[in-house]
This record gives structure tokens, sequence and C-alpha cells, in this order.
């Protein structure tokens, strides 16, 4: 049965495999402090044109969130993301957990609109009873959307100037990052990104690794703790070099970026797939993810023959199906899929 439910159920691309296999009797030093790391480190630091950034290596994109937004809030603040936002519908409310609440405001397609967060931050700083309020202290976006669109990067710009104004850090999910870096229209590249936020991360279990995220702290704006408090999350393996081998072999030779716009070249082959079909489109994705509109009856067929989401209902008689491609996706998967569909 071919699959399409998401883009973390492959192992890792070859290459990556084979540096943990030349590295497998090295024997680092433990928690992410050894060479391999350092040197995926400077191969990220290079990438994103930041000679000076902080970076970590957390094993998952929950732990990733989790940690490193409540390592830059104090207790009394909450964090503004939109309503579709994959931490406050998609995590199971582990930013919650740590005692910080998730303000959510609306989006359009799945983004946060500037002007949206400028009058809720004017609002909110113009309440006589903002002290009985949880106070905005992060701003969280994802790049790309959970709906698999883009910001572009006068969009980018506009929210980071709101969050400059008002003294509020700028936090980008970059679970899916090189599937929209390498988008088709997608017009911002990983330094400009790296400049127009606070922190971010580079998702390497959705793109190539077996497990692993890189958090970027962009102007030496770490919590000075923050290896302790990523240990407090659970989000620390002692065999740290596990990730640091799988990140410098995915940034040697430009392979997370290869790796992607096969991603990319694969979903726009499905989407035309699915327009000569005739199908219709929840919203226009340009990226790895494709949110299709089917009839249930369909639906159901076609869960027998494989695998991908059931995103939410339509209509009472049509379903929201979603349809991942990955690094992994081979032309022999989509001819399938082709046929199937007849």
């Amino acid at each position: 049965m071919i699959s399409f439910e998401c883009d973390y159920n492959n192992g890792a691309h070859p290459k990556v495999l084979e540096n943990l296999i030349k590295y497998n009797d090295a024997k680092p030093t433990p928690y992410g402090f050894d060479e391999f790391s350092e040197r995926a480190k400077e191969r990220i630091r290079v990438a994103c044109g930041l000679p000076d950034a902080q970076i970590f290596f957390l094993t998952g994109g929950t732990q990733t969130n989790a940690t490193t937004i409540d390592s830059m809030l104090y207790q009394y603040e909450g964090v503004i993301c939109v309503g579709s936002g994959h931490i406050n519908v998609h995590e199971a409310g582990a930013v919650e957990f740590t005692e910080h609440k998730i303000i959510t405001i609306a989006d359009n397609n799945g983004k946060m609109e500037a002007k949206t967060l400028d009058k809720y931050l004017d609002d909110y700083m113009h309440d006589g009873n903002k002290d009985h309020a949880v106070h905005p202290g992060l701003v969280y976006i994802t790049f790309p959307t959970e709906f698999g669109t883009l910001y572009t990067a006068k969009e980018l710009d506009d929210i980071y100037q709101v969050c400059q104004h008002y003294e509020i850090p700028l936090y980008i999910d970059g679970a899916r990052l090189g599937y929209g870096l390498m988008a088709e229209e997608n017009d911002i590249t990983l330094p400009y990104l790296a400049r127009h936020c606070d922190v971010f991360y580079i998702g390497g279990t959705k793109i190539g690794a077996l497990c692993g995220e890189a958090v970027v702290f962009t102007h030496q704006n770490a919590h000075k703790h923050f290896f302790s408090i990523q240990k407090q999350h659970g989000a620390v393996i002692a065999k740290g070099a596990l990730i640091g081998l799988q990140f410098d072999a995915l940034f040697t030779d430009d392979l997370y970026f290869k790796l992607s716009e096969h991603a990319i070249k694969m979903a726009m082959r499905m989407k035309q797939i699915f327009i000569k079909k005739g199908f219709e489109f929840y919203v226009d994705s340009p990226t790895n993810q494709q949110f299709v509109i089917m009839d249930n009856t369909l639906v159901e067929a076609l869960s027998q023959k494989m695998k991908f989401t059931h995103f939410g209902q339509a209509d009472k008689y049509h379903t929201i199906c979603r349809f991942v491609t990955s690094w992994a996706t081979t032309e022999e998967e989509l001819d399938e899929l082709e046929k199937i569909l007849g």
C-alpha cells in the first residue's frame, strides 16, 4: 500500500545513515558536546549567514516548541499564534502544559497577518485591565503553515516589524522549513528568514533525518541556561552526536535543500494529477502538503488502497484529505496514485 500520509514515515536518507555508520565507533563526548555536533552547527551558521548564531539540537518538534517557548517566557506570559497554529491544534497542549497560555488570533489561509497582530497588541497595550490578563511575551508562526501556505518576504518583514515595535520576540517553527524554502513561488531565503526573527528551528525529522531538530537563536539571545531547560523538558539525549551527525550530513553539499526540492517536485506532479482528475482543493498549497476535497464514498474506497490523512469535513458529503510528499517520494508512487484514481 502506497503512503502519502505524512513526511516522517520513512527512515533516513542514505547519506545520513552513512555518516552515522562511519562514526559509530568514535566514542564522542555525550549530550551534544562533541566535535560532530560542533561541525554541524558551523555548517548551519554558514547556511544561515549567522556566524554568531547559538544552535541547539533537540529530539523532536513538540519538545522543540515546548522547550524553546518555555525558555523565552516569564511565568505570567503567553505566546501569540493563529488559531490553526501547530502548537494550538496538534501538540496535545504541550505549551500550555508548561503553564504558558496560547493566545490565538485569526488567520488567513493559515497565515498570521501583521495588521491582525498589531491590532491585538495595540488593544492589549491600551487595556486598562491588562495587568489582569496573560501578558503576550512571544509571537509564533510556522513556515510553511499548517495548510502548506507560505509567507512572502514582505509579509514576514511586516510581522517582524510589528514584533520589534512592541519589543516581542518572533519564533518561527520550521518543522517543514526546507519544503517552504524550495517551493517554486517562495521568495524567502534561509539567511533572509534568519534575519527576520529572533529564533527558529530547522526540522530534520521530516526532511531526511531519523530524528532531531536544530534550534537557531539568531543574535546571542538564548537563555543562559537553555541546556538545563532543554533537559527538564526531556529534549536532551545522552548520545547527542546522533543528531549532530545527521545535521552534519544534511548540511553537507546542500543535501537538505536538494531533498526538499525533490519533495516539492513530487508534490507539484501530484497536484497536477488531482487537477486533471477534476478534484477541488481546500487551499492552494505550493508546498509538499496538498489538501484535496473528496466525496466520502471515494474516500472510503481509496483508504483501502493507500494511506492519507482525513484532515476534516468540507461538508456533510465531502472530506478534506491531506496527501503529503517527502524527500523519499518516488515517481513510481505517483504513477500508482494516478492509476488508482483512474
